[in-house]
């Protein structure tokens, strides 16, 4: 089986080319990816903790629904694709939120974040997902507030965008 092709990104956010994931990650090359915000109608978050297996962040919680654009995959379709795979949603709306940069020593990547609202159940993906689930905003930022509390970096960064945004 062929190695996944990740889609790589200039600065100014268009597509390069292409690169497996496991050259993308060694080199720490810029690449696409999508983020997914699932809440529920009484404006819960779901929140989940990262498989130990995972090749960046590992055992770490996340908020967002999140994972790398394949070469030639548009922003919407993968973050859809992303649901289905990591929590078993699919024929939900999107809303775009933000497109925006983060960068560190274990990733640069070009975020195309997005929320849906959600009320049914969750399939979790055994590979990518160890624990889930729901949080206030009120919760989710004592959380974030608590330095002993293991959260991925770029998903801090973009939840806490989104907090100051007022959408919360």
């Amino acid at each position: 089986m062929a190695e996944e092709q990740v889609s790589l990104v200039d600065d100014s956010g268009a597509v390069t080319g292409s690169a497996p994931r496991s050259v993308m990650r060694r080199d720490n090359l810029p690449h696409a990816v999508v983020a997914v915000l699932v809440r529920d109608s009484g404006g819960r978050v779901y929140v989940h903790r990262r498989t130990p297996t995972k090749d960046v962040y590992p055992g770490l919680h996340d908020c967002w629904v999140a994972g790398v654009m394949a070469f030639g995959e548009e922003p919407g379709p993968a973050a859809a694709r992303e649901l289905e795979e990591e929590l078993g949603i699919r024929d939900v709306e999107l809303r775009h939120l933000f497109s925006g940069w983060y960068a560190d020593e274990d990733t640069r990547q070009l975020c195309h974040a997005y929320t849906t609202t959600y009320d049914g159940p969750l399939n979790h993906q055994e590979s990518e997902i160890a624990w889930g689930g729901w949080l206030t905003v009120d919760e989710l930022r004592e959380r974030l507030a608590d330095p002993s509390w293991p959260f991925v970096p770029d998903g801090r960064a973009f939840i806490t965008r989104w907090l100051a945004g007022g959408d919360g």
